[in-house]
């Protein structure tokens, strides 16, 4: 250390990895508030040091969401700091992105890093060379200790034994056996909500069936406690969707992505079931069959109305055009959808989405005036020579319905009227 070290401030860098470990671990938080006395102790006076503890809580594996060590860059780059203290230079960052970049400025400005081991200054080659080694190693012992914990997890997760949070309707006991929930009024309100959906097979339908009888979803609030809330879409779906209810232990249904290089958050997007990293069934007591949860899953991704990407149908939809959801545009074969404002008629929105000029097709009015008997005939006739027409290539289309008399390409309402 030399006198220009001493005119400049001491930095304290405080930081503990996560929330718990600042109540669990009081002796670490004690030694790094301790290094005042170090400061001290090594020529700075009392006034000329400075805490910076608002990392506490925060992993140094990333320095993005870390205000308190882009302060501590800050305060280094702007030449005011002499000397920066850590109980161990992990603490400053476990990222070798994060660390050379400190390291240089360091050096630029010469200022010094110290902590239990030694005094180190980043401006020399002996110096950088063993802070360099120390923010590898930090580096390697973060991957090392996440690799160990990872491989735990998902040994137990392999043997369904990993104790993941049970939706409503099941509850484990002191012993970490599941049951289902004793209540009898939730057995049976779940029990209906899958028996209706195999009913009406619609999410949206089964929600009127529940609102035409006041009927109430039992719900956990973020304390665990039971509650009973108005039914939702959201909420029948999620039940719905959750292979718990058919005796199964799934771990990985989720992936994480970043959708930005500089969020500090990620997004969780679901996977479908062919891509779920393990299963394994009647692990829990069991509301309906796997095969039942199978076929409730594939009833809902019909329901899915978007045919660019899931090729289905969408679920049926009321009004007055016979054709919804069963016809495809001759232009480019994708599904057409309908439009009662302004007159009945067909429309082809993957051609709007593309600015294209694709002709909406008015078929509504002639088979308005077909006469009664013959409209279910008609409509059946006119998907069959459509589909033949229209999308001849596409990868699930329904198969064209057959009927004893020829249906040419060219038949078409009014010959049948």
């Amino acid at each position: 250390m030399t006198p220009q070290h001493l005119q400049k401030k001491a930095l304290m860098y405080i930081r503990q990895s996560t929330p718990h470990q600042q109540i669990s671990n009081q002796e670490s938080l004690r030694l790094q508030y301790a290094l005042q006395e170090r400061a001290q102790h090594l020529g700075w006076h009392a006034e000329e040091g400075e805490i910076i503890d608002a990392d506490l809580g925060l992993t140094g594996a990333s320095a993005l969401h870390r205000t308190g060590f882009q302060e501590l860059v800050a305060k280094v780059t702007l030449g005011q700091v002499g000397i920066i203290l850590s109980v161990d230079v992990t603490r400053l960052s476990r990222n070798c992105s994060d660390w050379y970049p400190l390291l240089d400025v360091c050096g630029y400005r010469c200022c010094l890093i110290a902590d239990n081991d030694g005094i180190y200054d980043p401006g020399t080659p002996n110096g950088r060379l063993l802070l360099g080694l120390k923010g590898q190693l930090s580096e390697l012992e973060l991957h090392t200790i996440r690799a160990r914990m990872t491989a735990g997890l998902l040994n137990k997760a392999k043997r369904g034994e990993l104790a993941l949070t049970l939706p409503v309707g099941l509850v484990r006991d002191a012993i970490d056996r599941v049951h289902k929930d004793p209540h009898q009024e939730i057995q049976d309100r779940l029990d209906l909500i899958f028996t209706t959906f195999l009913r009406l097979r619609s999410a949206s339908k089964v929600l009127g069936s529940l609102n035409s009888h006041d009927f109430t979803l039992p719900r956990r609030d973020r304390f665990g406690d039971l509650i009973w809330k108005k039914p939702t879409v959201a909420a029948i779906l999620q039940i719905l969707k959750n292979p718990a209810y058919a005796g199964a232990f799934v771990y990985g249904r989720t992936r994480s992505v970043r959708q930005d290089a500089i969020s500090p958050r990620s997004k969780q997007i679901r996977l479908p079931m062919e891509q779920w990293k393990f299963r394994v069934n009647d692990v829990y007591p069991a509301y309906i069959s796997w095969e039942v949860f199978e076929r409730i899953q594939a009833m809902l991704l019909d329901n899915y109305a978007e045919y660019d990407r899931n090729k289905t149908r969408g679920v049926p939809r009321p009004g007055a055009a016979l054709l919804h959801g069963m016809v495809y545009c001759g232009a480019c074969g994708h599904k057409l959808v309908v439009q009662y404002k302004g007159g009945t008629r067909y429309l082809c929105n993957a051609s709007r989405a593309r600015n294209t000029a694709c002709p909406s097709v008015n078929l509504f009015q002639e088979i308005a005036s077909i006469p009664p008997l013959w409209r279910h005939f008609s409509r059946h006739c006119l998907l069959s020579s459509w589909m033949s027409t229209a999308a001849p290539s596409l990868p699930n289309r329904r198969p064209p319905i057959r009927f004893p008399m020829p249906i040419t390409n060219t038949w078409s309402v009014s010959a049948m009227k």
